[in-house]
């Protein structure tokens, strides 16, 4: 029982790993002259062959970003929430119990995720000419990573061996 509750806690880290990861990292959507993420904008001058940080575009809808950016904390918070809610579960609840608090904590942010990366894809760079980053991918192997932990939380018992 040790090493699946082992192994359940390093799956679950690493969830929290990837979905902090597309949040903060700055690669969602790539150009050969402009990679973006969800706070800023990197372009390169043309003459000096230098990064330069900027704003994101006016161009873009700020309900949506804000929303973007929001859902995608929230996706962050609600699994380390739902870490601390496995472990605290994890001394408190008696044999034969689930951890169906912490898995549905996951699944929330598992919800938080899909929400952020499905109004990403539909409404930013439709008419640019580009690819999607390696943190944009990142952030769907968390949601993925996210549902899987889930449901194996509302799916463990606890069993004293």
């Amino acid at each position: 029982m040790l090493k699946a509750l082992s192994g359940i806690c390093f799956l679950h880290l690493t969830t929290i790993f990837f979905l902090f990861w597309a949040t903060i990292d700055d690669a969602w959507w790539f150009t050969r002259s402009m990679y973006t993420d969800l706070w800023g904008r990197w372009v390169m001058e043309e003459n000096d062959d230098v990064w330069v940080y900027m704003d994101i575009p006016t161009s873009y809808r700020k309900d949506y970003l804000q929303a973007v950016q929001g859902f995608a904390v929230l996706a962050c918070i609600f699994a380390v929430l739902s870490l601390c809610v496995f472990i605290f579960q994890l001394f408190t609840l008696g044999k034969g119990q689930r951890f169906t608090m912490s898995g549905v904590v996951q699944l929330l942010s598992c919800f938080c995720i899909m929400v952020a990366l499905s109004v990403y894809t539909d409404h930013f760079h439709r008419k640019e000419n580009g690819w999607y980053g390696w943190s944009y991918i990142m952030a769907w192997i968390g949601w993925l990573l996210a549902l899987l932990t889930g449901g194996i939380y509302i799916i463990l018992r606890k069993r004293v061996d």
